[in-house]
């Protein structure tokens, strides 16, 4: 009995969680001198199209991981991907790694008009 309940409030958290790293910008984000913007899709999703200026590091391959500690904690990171989910979960892993200054544009479509950035196609 404890260990169905252990394991139900574990799932909710996880639930909640990924709703949470899940949301997109819902207003307009400016691109300063130290912001970054990282498609965290696979290079068959970038070859469709992605942000001008974006740095591609593939979430599912775990490139995203071993580039990880390379990238500067101190700037602004503004992440998306096909729906926001991988988005969400590279928040997840920067956040756990010291980043403070990270959001979800949710897909490339939102992030194109969060930002006004064109895609390149």
């Amino acid at each position: 009995m404890i260990r169905t309940i252990v394991a139900a409030i574990g799932s909710l958290a996880l639930i909640g969680s990924l709703a949470a790293c899940s949301s997109s910008a819902s207003e307009p984000v400016e691109i300063g001198a130290n912001t970054v913007v990282l498609d965290v899709r696979s290079p068959d999703e970038t070859a469709s199209g992605y942000l001008e200026g974006a740095q591609m590091l593939d979430f599912n391959s775990g490139e995203f991981a071993a580039k990880l500690p390379t990238l500067d904690p101190d700037a602004e990171y503004l992440v998306y991907c096909r729906s926001g989910n991988r988005a969400g979960q590279a928040i997840a892993m920067m956040e756990q790694n010291g980043f403070e200054n990270v959001t979800n544009l949710g897909s490339l479509e939102q992030a194109a008009s969060a930002t006004g950035l064109p895609i390149v196609r």
